[in-house]
Parts: structure tokens; sequence; C-alpha cells
């Protein structure tokens, strides 16, 4: 694995990992809003052990990657940003993105950038209006940070009761930083949250696009999750010609923690069927 830079507009760059073979079929990994590149670890070394190769990015303003001076984390900005992560590229690539970075890839692609197939994870258009308003509540209900990591921890077993609690605070840290007042912050900039120049809707984006008709996509849902509606699904499926769905019980939005393996196997096999990787992957030659 190794760390690199990307540079966007404005002199700013995007943080990311890169693992796998470069001349193989690429998966570009987009985060959830809030989250960092690391929620995504444990997919980028399967999906390489698997055959591919791997960018899993900081999305603008997250993580290691640059915050925007003037706030511009609109879609139009990180679609941008997305057209130049899929220059390193050499060959087919698939977006695999969630929340934030599911909707990210959706305006990518709108906006010209289009892949070979697309992984939702957890993400519509249409998104539940009170689940969406639950999580930024939580993502502003401490602007002047934490006192300890286990201070954190506990803010977000309060906001997701159902998640095992981890005994070990090394991967909260990765998603924090320490201030030089000694608190620890959401490792993000707060900016993002208000987005910046709004544009064009993603909903009217994904109405005049034509990616939607030929693209092979894949939208991973938690059956607990209260982003993801029954209704928002339907929309999508409308909209979205060659869509799949594939069901996670016991998952909430953060799929890919909550039933990490389970999303593994999903994602890996469907971008199998429909982005071969350029190696044949250990379980398939065994068959």
């Amino acid at each position: 694995m190794t760390k690199i830079r990307i540079p966007v507009s404005g002199n700013l760059s995007i943080v990311a990992d890169e693992l796998g073979d470069p001349d193989a079929p690429t998966v570009i990994l987009g985060h959830g809003g809030g989250q960092t590149r690391h929620s995504w670890d444990r997919a980028g070394q399967e999906l390489a052990s698997a055959g591919y190769h791997v960018i899993n990015y900081d999305l603008l303003g997250h993580g290691e990657s640059d915050w925007e001076p003037d706030g511009d984390y609109s879609l139009q900005r990180r679609a941008g940003d997305l057209a130049r992560i899929t220059k390193r590229a050499r060959g087919p690539f698939a977006f695999v993105g969630a929340s934030l970075g599911g909707l990210s890839s959706m305006a990518a692609a709108c906006h010209g950038t289009v892949p070979a197939a697309l992984v939702l994870v957890d993400v519509v258009v249409r998104l539940s209006e009170s689940g969406v308003d639950r999580i930024v509540g939580f993502m502003s209900a401490n602007p002047n940070g934490f006192a300890s990591l286990e201070e954190a921890a506990d803010a977000i077993s309060a906001y997701y009761p159902d998640r095992k609690r981890p005994a070990r605070l090394d991967g909260l840290r990765k998603n924090l930083r320490e201030g030089s007042d000694g608190r620890f912050y959401w490792h993000w900039d707060p900016k993002f949250l208000t987005g910046g120049n709004p544009g064009i809707s993603l909903e009217e984006m994904i109405a005049a696009a034509d990616w939607t008709q030929s693209v092979p996509s894949l939208l991973v849902r938690g059956m607990k999750s209260d982003i993801v509606t029954d209704e928002g699904v339907d929309h999508l499926a409308e909209r979205i010609v060659h869509l799949e769905v594939a069901d996670i019980g016991g998952a909430g939005h953060m799929v890919a923690g909550d039933r990490n393996d389970l999303f593994n196997e999903a994602v890996i096999a469907f971008l199998g069927r429909v982005m071969p990787p350029r190696v044949s992957a250990p379980w398939q030659k065994q068959g």
C-alpha cells in the first residue's frame, strides 16, 4: 500500500491509499460524510487481493485531504475531484461510494466521468429527510470537541446504540485530530456540512443523464438504515436501468462496518461479474 497525493483544482490535493496492480481494473473507494478513508481499509485490502487496483481516498475536507478555503464542498466540486482521481486508472474503473461518497460518484458520472460499474452503499438520490437530519444533528453536536477518545466513543455509542462499543479506540483516533488545546475534534472541515454552492441538484442531474441507461449498478442497503427507504430505492430503480439491490440484514447506515464480511462478499461478487479483475481471485481458482 502506498499513500499518494492527487492534485485537484485550486492548488489543493486529495490524499489516498493505492493498493494492488496499477494495470488492473481500478476500484475507487469514497467514504461517507464525516468519515475518512480508513473506513475502507479492510475492503481495500480484500479488493486488491481479488485482483483490483484500488484507490481509497479521503474526500476533500476530510482526513488528510486539504480543506477548501471557500467552503465549496458542492457535488459539482466533488465530481471534479473524482475526475482527477480517475486519471490514475489505466483501464476500466468502478466507483464504490458510501453515503456522501456515493452521491459524489453519481454526480461525477453525470458530469461525464462515467465508470464501468457503480456501487452505492446505503445511499439513494432521495434520502430520508429525518435520517439526514439525525446525522447532521450528531455531527454538529460537539463543536468544541471532546476531552478524550473515551468521550468521543461515548457520543458515538449514544448515537448508535446497536453497534458494539470497541474495546480499543485505535480506529477511532484515525477519525479525530488533536487540537492545540489538547481536545479531540472530528477530522473534517465543519464547512462541509453546509456544502457551499449547491448548483443543480443531484435529482436534476440524474434526470438528464445518459449513463443511467447503461452502467451496471449495485445498491448495498442496510436493512436497519434510517437513510434509505423503500420509496428511495424505488425512485432510484426507476432512474438506473441496470440496478441490483443487495439487502444486508443487521446493518444500519454504516453497512461496511456493521457487516463487513457480507458487504465485501456482495461487492466483490458484483464487480467480478461486471468488471472482472485482471487475475482470478483465489476463491475462483479453487472452483
